[in-house]
């Protein structure tokens, strides 16, 4: 039989180096992720990476720096990832928990910055300071990361990296022609892409309840120019979430929502078939009730439900997993039903960040459509189109995640030789 040592030493070999540390023990990555848990893909990005590191460096020890956790979403990665050490803390703290998360940072081999926007590089010094290997995966910039007045000193930060993966093609551009010259600059898809969570049981009471058949109902979602938040502004310079929207962001949330309702419609009187307005962030839900649901005709309400509760991101892929096809304004619900199986449209704003073109990059740029530009009338017969050939567009998905995993494996290469 193959012991567990010598299953390491086989790996470690490929790799060039050792896996193990100079105390016999496996070397041990730590995380940074979890950003939320008011948003299904902030809460999606933590176990889909995690399924990564599991899937193709088993032997690794896995610390998460877990920025926001709450009893679901702990109970969720306990379940899944039993192993895995979940901490809390601040770099700065004076806590017990602060001193915990720093001493983890300092036995770590590599500290790894999970996908999203944050362009915060507290943690790159801290790495460098200690002399500590830090790579990003799965990111996307605004392009004010090496512009703006912290520029040189972000590239300085850039350029320590062991790795950069980004999400899509633009931010890697972006980072290319501002000289970023790191060991590893390539697209690497976000790490929501590896989630593997399912939660059955409720998604399948919640498909009952709903009346809702498996590959027969479409899912819809809008993202609003509102706040996060009841009285909370946006303290980013691109107010991606404004406290106090302007005239013309109330006018695209009405427009766009309209053109919702019209797809809605169409999909209702054509099929005959349910509609699901599902949430990816909590804000999301009254507005998608306040502008989606009221207004829709009585005989198109009966066949439209509004989920009236915040779900977890175990219990959505369950029900996109059975969805036909999830067309969304946020990008994250359509990740998740990409990773199982499931054809999706993302009607994107650009203003929202470049993750948007992460669906151009993975080879499906016909389901990638720009919701200012696109009438409902099309966006209805992409849905159409995808429906008149429905195992093509099965096909579809699965030569996107194909290349996708292809990619995870690639640079799961580069973290173990990193490691090694």
């Amino acid at each position: 039989m193959t012991t567990r040592r010598s299953f390491i030493s086989a790996v470690t070999a490929a790799l060039g180096g050792s896996l193990l540390a100079a105390d016999g023990k496996a070397k041990t990555v730590l995380l940074m992720s979890a950003w939320d848990t008011v948003n299904i893909g902030d809460i999606g990005h933590t176990p889909g990476t995690l399924h990564i590191l599991e899937q193709h460096l088993p032997e690794v020890n896995v610390i998460v720096w877990a920025r926001k956790l709450d009893e679901r979403v702990t109970a969720m990665l306990k379940a899944r990832f039993p192993k895995v050490v979940l901490l809390q803390g601040d770099l700065a703290g004076k806590s017990p928990q602060d001193e915990a998360l720093r001493a983890a940072i300092g036995r770590c081999d590599l500290f790894i910055r999970n996908s999203g926007m944050g362009q915060d590089t507290a943690w790159m010094k801290y790495c460098k300071e200690l002399d500590k290997p830090y790579g990003v995966y799965g990111q996307s910039y605004f392009e004010t990361m090496v512009t703006g007045a912290n520029g040189p000193e972000n590239m300085a930060l850039l350029n320590a990296a062991s790795f950069i993966y980004t999400r899509e093609s633009r931010t890697l551009k972006m980072l290319q022609k501002a000289g970023v010259k790191c060991p590893v600059l390539e697209f690497g898809p976000d790490g929501c892409f590896g989630i593997d969570v399912l939660d059955e049981e409720r998604g399948l009471a919640t498909m009952k309840k709903l009346g809702l058949e498996d590959r027969k109902f479409i899912t819809v979602l809008l993202r609003t120019n509102t706040p996060k938040a009841p009285g909370v502004d946006d303290n980013r310079p691109q107010k991606l979430n404004p406290l106090h929207p302007t005239p013309e962001q109330v006018a695209d949330d009405e427009r766009r929502a309209g053109v919702f309702r019209e797809l809605i419609t169409k999909w209702v009187q054509t099929t005959g078939n349910k509609v699901l307005i599902a949430p990816e962030t909590f804000k999301e839900m009254g507005h998608n009730k306040r502008l989606i649901f009221d207004p829709l005709p009585p005989e198109i309400q009966k066949q439209v439900v509004n989920l009236e509760y915040f779900w977890n991101a175990d219990e959505a892929a369950s029900v996109f997993a059975r969805a036909h096809t999830v067309v969304c304004h946020e990008p994250h619900s359509p990740i998740i039903a990409l990773a199982n199986g499931t054809p999706i449209i993302h009607a994107f704003s650009e203003f929202h960040g470049l993750k948007c073109w992460m669906f151009e990059d993975i080879g499906l740029k016909e389901w990638l459509l720009e919701f200012d530009a696109t009438p409902a009338e099309a966006l209805f017969q992409t849905v159409m189109t995808i429906d008149k050939d429905y195992p093509a567009a099965l096909a579809k998905v699965k030569k996107a995640m194909d290349f996708v995993r292809q990619r995870q494996a690639d640079t799961m290469k580069v973290a173990g030789k990193v490691l090694a």
